[in-house]
C-alpha cells in the first residue's frame, strides 16, 4: 500500500519503562487458549488503551482483553508464558529496543501488515520496521523538554542540550533517573554516541548538578514541570501535550538533535489467537486506530491522519540523531550500572 513519505529519525530504548500493575485479566479456557478474543499486552496508558479496544470492538466482531503492566513486566510474562503462549498481540514500550531484545527470545512472531509493506526497514534515518518482520511501526515518539509556561518564555526556554547546562537553570531541571527509566536511559546513550563516552560523562556529572531531583519514573519531570516544581523536565512529547490540553501551563521544545522512534507493536509468536492478532495491529495503522493514538496527543505514523500537537513526521524529522541499535543493544546495562556507580 501507500509508501510512508518523509520519515525521519531513530530508536529508541526502553528496557526498563514503567512499572505497572497488572490489569484486565482475559477469559481463556484450561487449555489456555482463547476463542474469538484478542489478548493485548501493553504498557501505554490504560484509558488510551482502553479506547483502543473500545474502537476495535466496535469495528470488528471480537472482543480484546487488555493486559496492562510495565514493559519488563510484560517481557518478563510472556517469557514465562512461551511454551503456551496466553498474548495475541503486544503494543508499546517507549520505542524499538524492547523489541529490538525480544527478537532473540523467540517471544515475537513475523508479521507486516499491508499497509506498511512498501516501508523501507529504515526511512530517512528511522528504523520502522523489523527487517524480518518481527515489529512495526505504529507511532513516533519525540524526546525533549517540557517547560512551565508561567515560569519560563518561549524565547528563553532551551533549544539544544548544551542549553541545559546553562547557570540559569541550576536547581530549576528534572530528569528521570537513568538506573531506572527507559526515557533517560535513551537521552544517556544518544550524548554517548554523539558525543563519546568521556564527553558525555563529564557533561552528565554538569546536568546533574543542574537537576532538583531525578525520579525513576519517566513521565514524573513533566508531571513536576506541570505543578511549578521544576521549571523544565525531559520526557517524551505526548507527555506535556496531553497535560498541556488538560489546561496545565506546560509546553515543548524539540531540541536541536534529539532522539526521534518508532513505538512498536508485534504479534505474539504461538498465540491463540494468531489471526486476531494481526488483525489488531493492520487497526492500530488503520485511520481509525491511529485516530485514537492522535487524540492522546502521540504523533500518527499514518499520514492520512492529522497530529493534534504541532509536531509531525514532517516536522521532526531534520531534529533527528542517527542512533547505533546494536551499540545500545551491546551497552545497555553497562550504561546504566555504570549511572547508578556515578550517582547513587
Amino acid at each position: 500500500m501507500k509508501k510512508l513519505a518523509g520519515l525521519a529519525a531513530s530508536i529508541a530504548l526502553v528496557l526498563g519503562v514503567l512499572a505497572g500493575c497488572a490489569g484486565d485479566s482475559s477469559e481463556s479456557g484450561d487449555d489456555g487458549k482463547n476463542s474469538g478474543r484478542i489478548t493485548l499486552y501493553s504498557p501505554e496508558t490504560p484509558d488510551m488503551t482502553k479506547e483502543l479496544k473500545q474502537k476495535y470492538e466496535e469495528l470488528n466482531d471480537e472482543t480484546v482483553d487488555v493486559h496492562y503492566a510495565g514493559t519488563n513486566v510484560l517481557v518478563n510474562q510472556m517469557m514465562a508464558e512461551k511454551d503456551n503462549p496466553k498474548a495475541d498481540v503486544w503494543y508499546g514500550g517507549g520505542g524499538i529496543l524492547p523489541f529490538e531484545a525480544a527478537v532473540d527470545k523467540g517471544i515475537i512472531g513475523s508479521y507486516i501488515p499491508d499497509f506498511a509493506a512498501d516501508w523501507d526497514v529504515v526511512e530517512n534515518g528511522i528504523k520502522v520496521k523489523h527487517e524480518d518482520g518481527k515489529y512495526v511501526g505504529v507511532e513516533i515518539f519525540v524526546l525533549g523538554f517540557a517547560y512551565n509556561t508561567e515560569l519560563v518564555s518561549e524565547e528563553e526556554a532551551p533549544k539544544t542540550w548544551e542549553d541545559l547546562l546553562d547557570p540559569k537553570w541550576k536547581g530549576k531541571i528534572q530528569f528521570s533517573n537513568p538506573a531506572a527509566s527507559g526515557t533517560a536511559t535513551l537521552m544517556v546513550m544518544s550524548q554517548m554516541m554523539q558525543k563519546g563516552e568521556d564527553e558525555a560523562w563529564k557533561y552528565f556529572e554538569k546536568l546533574a548538578e543542574q537537576a532538583n531531583s531525578t525520579p525513576d519514573s519517566g513521565s514524573a519531570p513533566t508531571k513536576a514541570v506541570s505543578m511549578g516544581e521544576a521549571h523544565i523536565g525531559v520526557g517524551f512529547d505526548f507527555m506535556a501535550y496531553e497535560l498541556k490540553a488538560k489546561g496545565e501551563s506546560v509546553d515543548f521544545v524539540v531540541p536541536d538533535k534529539t532522539p526521534i522512534l518508532v513505538n512498536p507493536a508485534s504479534i505474539v509468536e504461538g498465540g491463540p489467537n494468531q489471526e486476531g492478532g494481526k488483525k489488531f495491529i493492520d487497526f492500530l495503522l488503520s485511520k481509525e486506530g491511529q485516530q485514537v493514538l492522535a487524540n492522546w496527543y502521540h504523533i500518527p505514523i499514518n499520514p492520512e491522519v492529522e497530529s493534534k500537537t504541532p509536531l509531525s513526521l514532517e516536522s521532526v524529522k531534520s531534529h533527528a540523531v542517527d542512533l547505533d541499535i546494536d551499540w545500545v543493544n551491546e551497552n545497555y546495562d553497562r550504561i546504566r550500572n555504570e549511572w547508578k556507580e556515578k550517582f547513587q
